[in-house]
């Protein structure tokens, strides 16, 4: 009883102070920018409904190509690439207020959002179970260039990668940093067009031997790629093409532009 008791005060104690914190600084749905009301006791802090209200976390514009064999993000990357399975969040639509979540984690620094996100794909892709056939191994997020992390202070396409492992089991996945470095500098592919993105990325990836050797001693063989999100695929592309004759792929990103 006195565990219990003890339990419930301290609860109600961290529900008061994330109260009193959130009356002097509200937090705000990123979507929407309505005031989001104090998480009730017990819910999971690390979840995306933290960062957005339950209008917004219900108007998701969510792809489901997480349980849809030969999804679009599928086919985009079939046509450059083997890849055995891919998937992306939601979609995103110029002049949408989605946009808001991935530039947030990209440009903000807002690395509990990105986490957050890795999460809840990762939660669908384990439901799913398509992810699971063959099953995945070893996450790896696309690398950013030394001089690009080090002006950025983090890479969110491993902070995504870290949500996802998460996501996907009681045990999470292990995160592989090393596997692939980015040997040049490249420009940022916003504005370029197609053929420009693909010129711009070839070649810029190559595969760190030592890492491969080690991944193939302990057995793995199936590898998820995670980045921010997928556009054309030239950067997914480029990125996997020094893993095929090693590995098995398959991709996640948080976002697909329509």
């Amino acid at each position: 009883m006195e565990e219990r008791g003890w339990s419930g005060f301290s609860g109600r104690l961290a529900y008061a102070l994330r109260a009193l914190a959130d009356l002097l600084m509200p937090r705000r749905c990123l979507v929407c920018g309505e005031v989001l009301e104090t998480l009730p006791a017990g819910a999971d802090r690390r979840s995306l409904s933290a960062h957005l209200c339950p209008a917004c976390m219900e108007d998701l514009p969510e792809t489901f190509f997480w349980s849809w064999e030969e999804n679009p993000v599928e086919q985009q990357l079939w046509h450059r690439v083997g890849i055995i399975h891919a998937t992306s969040l939601y979609f995103y639509r110029q002049g949408s207020e989605y946009t808001r979540l991935v530039q947030a984690v990209k440009y903000d620094g807002n690395l509990r959002l990105g986490r957050a996100l890795g999460r809840e794909l990762g939660r669908r892709m384990a439901a799913a179970g398509r992810f699971s056939k063959p099953a995945i191994q070893a996450i790896v997020p696309v690398p950013l260039h030394p001089l690009r992390r080090w002006k950025r202070g983090y890479n969110q396409a491993e902070v995504i990668a870290r949500g996802l492992a998460e996501g996907m089991g009681e045990k999470p996945l292990p995160v592989v940093t090393d596997l692939l470095r980015r040997a040049r500098y490249t420009r940022t592919q916003t504005k370029l067009s197609a053929e420009g993105k693909q010129r711009n990325v070839a070649g810029a990836f190559v595969l760190r031997p030592s890492v491969d050797a080690r991944l193939q001693a302990a057995g793995i063989r199936h590898l998820l790629i995670v980045d921010d999100v997928i556009t054309t695929g030239a950067t997914l592309s480029e990125v996997i093409k020094p893993l095929l004759p090693h590995f098995r792929i398959s991709v996640a990103t948080i976002a697909f532009v329509e």
